[in-house]
């Protein structure tokens, strides 16, 4: 954990840098420079790694909106625009695992370029930030944020002991997680917890028909990316 030195370093309860696996990128406009003013920023020790570093802040409010966005969609940005609405939160953090449970050879492009590309896109949008992670369970993915978003087939992943070492592991990791909001998805079904409702014409959009061809799914720089690739 970052200890308290100086008026200007700040540490947030669950947050512990390069120790928590996530590295984060701060993409700062002018609704967000003075939250920005009050944190310290961590260099990583790599610099020639792609990520500049993690923050530590007390003030913001976070939530975690973990996926493989391979591409991101227009429905992905509408998810992290309505989820922020709703809770009031400073910043979406969409956090990619290095390597996405259930998914260690995913189509498409390389990590680092996939990443490069969600860093592009995520430039043009209010208070969204990329992550990287080296974990892969939506419990430790979603440590320290106040919110985790994910969708109706991830909420029924995580409650899949095939996931977990055993049943008691998997109820561990489900009490640890934060406020979960979950985006229902034509066919799957939520009960039970708080949901959040795309316009009609998003509810079936996939990063997988994107990859299929129909680019006009895809996040602005992701299309043209694709299109190059």
């Amino acid at each position: 954990m970052v200890s308290n030195v100086g008026q200007k370093r700040r540490s947030l309860p669950g947050w512990e840098g390069e120790a928590h696996g996530v590295e984060a990128v701060r993409y700062i406009t002018t609704t967000t420079r003075m939250a920005w003013e009050n944190t310290l920023l961590i260099m990583p020790k790599n610099p020639s790694s792609r990520q500049h570093g993690s923050v530590a802040t007390t003030n913001l409010r976070r939530g975690a909106f973990p996926g493989s966005f391979n591409p991101l969609t227009v429905a992905h940005l509408e998810i992290a625009r309505l989820a922020r609405a709703r809770y009031d939160l400073d910043e979406i953090h969409l956090i990619v695992s290095v390597t996405a449970l259930g998914k260690p050879n995913p189509p498409g492009p390389r990590f680092d370029e996939r990443i490069a590309t969600l860093e592009a896109d995520a430039a043009a949008t209010d208070g969204l930030v990329i992550a990287r992670t080296e974990h892969q369970l939506i419990a430790d993915i979603a440590e320290g944020f106040d919110v985790v978003i994910m969708g109706a087939d991830k909420w029924v992943q995580v409650h899949d002991v095939s996931y977990y070492d055993d049943e008691v592991h998997r109820d561990s990791a489900l009490a640890r997680l934060p406020t979960v909001v979950v985006v229902e998805r034509d066919g799957t079904p939520v009960t039970g917890v708080d949901t959040l409702q795309t316009p009609e014409e998003l509810r079936s959009v996939s990063s997988t028909r994107a990859r299929a061809g129909e680019r006009d799914l895809m996040a602005p720089v992701a299309r043209k990316r694709w299109k190059d690739a």
